[in-house]
């Protein structure tokens, strides 16, 4: 059964799967960039046999594609995007395939300058018409003809609303600024919701998780991007942009002109207060 680690593009979803994965899948909790193949997106080449040559046509296979996925497997973790919405009168995942699902959400005000970066878009009024988009979708732009990465997002509210509402299985969600200001109380909560989804009874190995935390510490993630690239990271006129990028360093109040900021927290007024931002 698939646990989905779902979010917004740039809202940390890289780092939750850094906690998981070197907690699960290594040895002692030393996390390393490889570590992260063990938790690939979906959907992605890998999961049709098929080229999917228009938007959106990938969902009529999501249903399929997952049966195939858990075939065999009593869990897997995926990443993904796309919002839990139906398209195509098909439903991006079901209960009947997933065991749960963890959200991470992050300050919108924030999620304005990383997505700016990654996606090298001109500035912050065109990322902010991105981040209210209710049609917006991604994919895989290497891949100009094969929208088998298809992700819908809709709008930021829209996305978080469309995963934290939901009633078919379990969903934990984890708020960016809690990991930033209690990584160890946010990642111990995280592991034992994973054990438990399991029916696992384990208790959460301290030393593992400490070990995990450490290593995957964003200073951590940077310097070993410098150093060896990483394969997310998207190529803008062949050079990668970093997708370590500002980290703790992001802060609204610092890189956000006042007219974009007006219009953020207007457009997301009760979203803001809905998470206490």
């Amino acid at each position: 059964m698939i646990i989905w680690i779902a979010s917004y593009p740039k809202s940390g979803n890289t780092w939750v799967r850094s906690i998981i994965s070197s907690y699960f899948f290594s040895e002692n909790g030393d996390f390393d960039f490889s570590l992260l193949k063990k938790i690939s997106l979906y959907p992605g080449p890998k999961y049709f046999k098929n080229k999917i040559t228009k938007p959106g046509e990938v969902s009529l296979f999501w249903e399929s594609s997952q049966k195939k996925v858990i075939k065999n497997q009593k869990q897997i973790f995926l990443k993904t995007h796309n919002a839990l919405i139906s398209l195509n009168n098909r439903n991006f995942t079901t209960e009947k395939t997933t065991l749960g699902a963890i959200y991470i959400v992050r300050d919108p005000r924030n999620i304005l300058s990383s997505l700016k970066n990654h996606y090298d878009l001109k500035d912050y009024e065109e990322t902010f018409e991105f981040m209210k988009n209710k049609k917006k979708y991604i994919w895989d732009i290497r891949n100009q003809n094969d929208f088998s990465g298809f992700q819908f997002l809709g709008s930021w509210s829209d996305h978080y609303k469309s995963w934290i509402k939901n009633t078919k299985f379990k969903t934990l969600i984890i708020k960016y600024e809690d990991l930033e200001k209690d990584c160890y109380t946010t990642s111990h909560k995280l592991i034992e919701y994973i054990l438990l989804l399991n029916g696992q009874n384990n208790k959460v190995n301290e030393r593992k998780l400490f070990k995990s935390i450490e290593t995957t510490k964003f200073d951590i993630l940077q310097s070993r991007e410098k150093e060896t690239g990483f394969d997310e990271s998207i190529k803008i006129n062949e050079k990668n942009k970093s997708f370590f990028y500002l980290g703790p360093e992001n802060k609204w109040q610092k890189t956000l002109p006042k007219e974009i900021l007006s219009k953020v927290e207007k457009e997301f007024r009760d979203d803001l207060n809905f998470f206490n931002y």
